[in-house]
């Protein structure tokens, strides 16, 4: 059985920092691709960024130069630092698991709120 579990949201004030932290259990973790999506009140939920397999990265514009992405395959997780942080980063974040012709698997999200 796959799980997938997010941590590390908070309240952070503008121009702060904060990492989420997504463990994943049930699967040889180093072969899937990894992603943060995230989605704020009333709005569809938006890719934040992905790390393949492989640690090939990507990101949404809005994101790029204040996020990282990254991931220890030795202990099953993924980290997204989340630097210089503004009030529209506000949203719930999820983790996402995925392998082509798979799965895909979601966390429950962790809740991240950036206000002075």
């Amino acid at each position: 059985q796959v799980q997938v579990v997010e941590s590390g949201g908070g309240l952070v004030q503008p121009g702060g920092s904060l990492t989420l932290s997504c463990e994943a259990s049930g699967i040889i973790f180093s072969i899937y691709h990894m992603g943060w999506y995230r989605q704020a009140p009333e709005k569809q939920r938006e890719l934040v960024a992905t790390i393949t397999s492989g640690g090939s990265t990507n990101y949404a514009d809005s994101v790029k130069g204040r996020f990282t992405i990254s991931r220890d395959n030795a202990k099953n997780t993924v980290y997204l630092q989340m630097n210089s942080l503004k009030p529209e980063d506000t949203a719930v974040y999820y983790c996402n698991v995925y392998r082509s012709a798979v799965g895909s698997w979601w966390g429950q999200g962790t809740q991240v709120t950036v206000s002075s």
